[in-house]
């Protein structure tokens, strides 16, 4: 069936998901310009600015892949490098008074979902027609409760981004429900509206630094670090062994 007109009209995204594809599009824009003086920069002098924030983030990012990861995932950085900026700021732009991504369940659910399948992709290319040994083990009886525990980490990460973000909007929302009406009371005296408002700006920054940017930051960082975690454990114990012995004759020579 053809799409007419109406299905274009149809289409009503909420201020969550628009701002969350406002998001990637300032990191796409950022990835440009960073691109654009990588291939400027002379590579006999130290960089400066913003290319030199990027190296080092880059330079940190690989160096804890590797401690967390081991060998073998020398490329995941560049992904956690585009994953980690658009976390924190979905997280965190609710302090400008702005909906917060994360409060739309569809956003989270995508980022687990990243997750999900790279664990799955991880756990094939180690293990090959093995993968599938995993739902039956150890006996075949497992199967229904192997292919159920199977989307623990999907729905797990979902719920643990999802419901942080819901309880932090819910508390600032009581919480300056709360302080208009002790401000209306005690400035009563002044015009309706404006004597909501007196209290509210004086409270609420400090419960925005914690529920945005504090727990913005930990959530980021526990996504990330479950991610590694969950991805790394595909890899088989042998198969480890022999990525660290080809890793370390690849140094030597």
């Amino acid at each position: 069936m053809p799409y007419s007109s109406e299905s274009f009209k149809s289409f009503n995204p909420t201020g969550e998901i628009i701002l969350a594809l406002l998001i990637i599009g300032v990191l796409m824009i950022l990835a440009i310009v960073v691109g654009i003086l990588a291939k400027k920069a002379d590579p006999t002098k130290k960089p400066r600015g913003l290319l030199l924030l990027v190296e080092w983030c880059v330079e940190k990012l690989d160096a804890t892949v590797h401690e967390t990861m081991g060998p073998g995932f020398e490329n995941f950085g560049g992904l956690l490098l585009a994953i980690i900026p658009f976390l924190f700021l979905s997280f965190t732009i609710g302090i400008t008074g702005l909906p917060t991504p994360m409060s739309n369940i569809a956003v989270p659910l995508t980022l687990a979902l990243i997750t999900f399948v790279l664990i799955h992709v991880t756990s094939i290319r180690y293990t090959r027609w093995r993968y599938f040994k995993r739902f039956i083990d150890p006996i075949p009886v497992f199967l229904p409760v192997n292919l159920i525990s199977m989307w623990a980490p999907l729905i797990s990460m979902t719920l643990r981004m999802f419901g942080n973000a819901i309880v932090g909007w819910v508390l600032i929302s009581l919480l300056n429900s709360l302080l208009g009406n002790i401000s209306s009371a005690i400035f009563s005296f002044a015009p309706a509206g404006l004597n909501s408002v007196f209290i509210t700006p004086i409270v609420t920054p400090v419960f925005h630094a914690y529920f945005d940017l504090f727990s913005g930051f930990i959530q980021t960082m526990v996504f990330v670090f479950l991610t590694m975690l969950f991805i790394a454990q595909e890899r088989p114990e042998d198969v480890e062994t022999e990525v660290a012995l080809a890793t370390r004759k690849e140094n030597h020579v």
